[in-house]
């Protein structure tokens, strides 16, 4: 059974608080990464840093807590908690939070996405610059590869 004699209450509201800054954050950097604005992206990649290791330590934090109140120091700890607590305002809360890390995911991958596109283009025009064009290895219609020959690119110098 869990001890709740402890100084100290178990919360996730300074979790919920830095989980919200993250997608502004995240919100911030897709809407730069769309627009292809590297300098931002870079001052947001600092911030997005030191904002994940105050979270990182808020929920070090919340799990040193439950610890001490005789949970395990996991979010499933955390649930049981939530779910031992029996109080409506809690519980809500805490779906919540769970909803707000969801989205936070979900904008981080479709941010890892943004960035892959602008990285495969980049190397695409990087490649075609540097006249490392696949033409080699494309078969023509008799099913042989079609010879190498001068490179054509479509830069007019």
């Amino acid at each position: 059974m869990a001890n709740t004699s402890s100084n100290q209450s178990v919360t996730f509201t300074q979790d919920a608080l830095l989980v919200a800054e993250l997608i502004a954050l995240l919100e911030r950097e897709q809407s730069h990464l769309v627009k292809a604005n590297v300098e931002e992206i870079e001052a947001i990649l600092e911030e997005k840093s030191l904002l994940l290791q105050r979270l990182n330590l808020a929920a070090k934090s919340r799990y040193q807590l439950l610890q001490a109140h005789g949970f395990q120091a996991s979010e499933s700890g955390m649930s049981e908690w939530v779910e031992k607590q029996a109080k409506k305002d809690i519980t809500t809360a805490w779906v919540n939070f769970q909803k707000s890390l969801e989205q936070a995911k979900e904008l981080n991958r479709l941010n890892g996405t943004l960035i892959s596109k602008h990285f495969n283009r980049n190397q695409e025009l990087l490649n075609h610059l540097q006249g490392n064009n696949d033409e080699g290895s494309v078969y023509g219609p008799d099913g042989q590869a079609k010879p190498k020959g001068p490179s054509r690119s479509g830069l007019i110098v």
